[in-house]
């Protein structure tokens, strides 16, 4: 069973605090840590708990929580009544992962919440394809993941042009791996844009060929 992904909440208010806890632990997949109240009291728990994820105020009693966001190695989202473009603009240069003007409602921050497992669900494999990076940012920034996606098939699919290739000869033609170019290869053929054909060489074992469907 995978483990809950561990929340960090700081806010000087202690009622704003505890709503944003129980927000926190009535989303699957995650489990809010006790509360800290100040920078030092942040700092100290990061050290100790080492959680996954901080939901930071900017505002604290002994500091912003933007600088915290900069200096500490622990993915961070930034929730504060600031709507000034410098604040935001900080926060966002310092390495926070979104930024959430307060007050908001629980559906609010659950929806970032959900979107962060997606984003290092993503980010947990060993090794990434050029693919998976524009996926991981577009659902961090909650963008339509389909955009690269799309445009990467357009490349392909312009790369096969009126001729046949295989999956090898696209990936270098385009520029990506060959498990990419493998990959939305596969997925077009499924949807009947791209024919597979199978040519036999000297070894005997045949090798798959693309071409655009002229269906």
């Amino acid at each position: 069973m995978t483990s809950p992904l561990r929340v960090l909440v700081v806010d000087d208010d202690f009622r704003v605090a505890g709503l944003h806890r129980d927000a926190v632990d009535a989303v699957p997949g995650f489990r809010a840590l006790e509360p800290e109240r100040s920078i030092a009291g942040a700092r100290a728990a990061i050290a100790a708990e080492r959680p996954d994820l901080v939901l930071i105020d900017n505002y604290l009693p002994d500091g912003e929580g933007v600088d915290l966001v900069r200096t500490t190695d622990v993915d961070a989202l930034v929730l504060s009544a600031a709507t000034d473009a410098t604040t935001i603009r900080r926060a966002l240069r310092a390495g926070a992962i979104g930024y959430l003007v307060k007050p908001f409602d629980a559906r609010s921050l659950r929806e970032r919440l959900e979107r962060y497992a997606r984003y290092r669900n993503v980010l947990d494999a060993a090794e990434l394809e050029q693919d998976d990076i524009d996926r991981a940012l577009a659902i961090a920034h909650g963008e339509p993941a389909t955009t690269t996606r799309l445009a990467t098939e357009q490349l392909v699919l312009a790369t096969l042009g009126a001729g046949e290739a295989s999956a090898g000869e696209v990936a270098d033609a385009c520029g990506i791996s060959r498990a990419t170019a493998q990959r939305h290869l596969a997925a077009l053929a499924a949807r009947g844009i791209v024919e597979v054909r199978l040519r036999y060489g000297s070894t005997g074992r045949p090798e798959h060929r693309y071409a655009a469907s002229r269906g």
